[in-house]
């Protein structure tokens, strides 16, 4: 598996960049905002990729890091969810606002990516919330609601729990808040 390019800029169009390694394009996929983050035609850049099998054809699909790839590659491990699906998700919406999304049960915000109707978003929710789970326990904790997280865990906190009183805060508030917040409300739902 290839996962990661390093070269110039050669092309690039509305949904795809041409990156030349050692004088082989690559031809990846990519969503608009990485497009926009990308540098000018020439320029060297670095894309984390997934290489996509099928019989007929290989797809890189490109992103600037390894966070967005990685969940790239959860939303794959989901029933009924290619590569152009989960490439659309990715394009509208960041890794903390799916992960945050999911925290708060919130399938609205995944029927805003195109294709994806009332239907498929409660399945997928469905899906994604026992996949983010293990997924945040396995990827390195990174951020205060991923600490808070971890901090209500060993306190001994079950995951419903602890999803259901984070997806209620602000993933701006610091640690000390959300934990300081998060107990209260459970202090409440306990009695």
């Amino acid at each position: 598996m290839i996962g990661r390019l390093r070269g110039s800029i050669a092309h690039r169009d509305g949904e795809t960049v041409v990156i030349d390694v050692a004088g082989v394009g690559y031809v990846v996929a990519v969503t608009p905002r990485t497009l926009t983050d990308l540098p000018s035609l020439g320029e060297d850049a670095v894309l984390h990729t997934h290489l996509h099998v099928r019989e007929d054809q290989l797809a890189f699909y490109g992103f600037l890091t390894t966070e967005e790839r990685d969940l790239f590659q959860l939303l794959l491990g989901v029933s009924g969810v290619g590569p152009k699906v989960a490439l659309a998700i990715s394009a509208t919406l960041s890794p903390a606002d799916l992960h945050r999304a999911v925290l708060q049960g919130d399938t609205a915000a995944l029927t805003i990516v195109p294709g994806i109707g009332k239907r498929s978003a409660d399945k997928l929710m469905l899906e994604l919330q026992a996949k983010l789970d293990a997924f945040s326990e396995t990827s390195p904790s990174s951020g205060p609601m991923s600490d808070a997280r971890a901090a209500l865990e060993n306190l001994g906190y079950a995951p419903d729990e602890i999803r259901g009183v984070l997806g209620s805060l602000s993933a701006d508030l610091p640690v000390e808040d959300l934990v300081k917040r998060s107990l209260q409300e459970l202090g409440k739902n306990r009695s």
